[in-house]
């Protein structure tokens, strides 16, 4: 179902994912904006919750870190990678990285399986943290 949810979320999604196809399609100067954005967006999602372990932190920290690594020439495809997954969460509310990082140790509160990783990656959209949606103790 599409739907666009706007409100701050978003609207960060938006813009990076705006920033990140200039940035591969008409000047790379937008991927360093794009880059410099996202430096807002943790230090926003830390002062919200000043801990590290937020689940929102962690993916907007892993996100800034991929966007980081992708500067360099060999993995630059990453952008591009990004850029489909950022597309999602903005047009389909559908966040990959969000549901990778809810399947890492330290986020999962059930045994990992492979019906936990289908469940995670196969379920629908959700509202709010995939982390609550998926991890709910059964």
């Amino acid at each position: 179902m599409f739907s666009l949810k706007f409100n701050l979320i978003w609207v960060y999604w938006a813009i990076t994912d705006f920033l990140l196809i200039l940035g591969v399609t008409i000047d790379p100067q937008f991927l360093y904006w794009a880059i410099a954005f996202n430096v807002i967006q943790v230090f926003h999602f830390y002062w919200l919750t000043p801990q590290i372990n937020n689940f929102a932190v962690q993916v907007r920290v892993a996100y800034l870190l991929l966007l980081i690594a992708a500067l360099y020439p060999p993995l630059f495809f990453i952008f591009y990678l990004q850029i489909i997954g950022t597309t999602a969460m903005v047009l389909g509310n559908y966040c990959f990285l969000a549901r990778v990082m809810s399947l890492m140790p330290w986020n999962s509160t059930k045994d990992f399986s492979l019906n936990l990783v289908k469940e995670t990656f196969f379920s629908k959209p959700v509202n709010g943290s995939v982390q609550h949606a998926i991890q709910k103790p059964s």
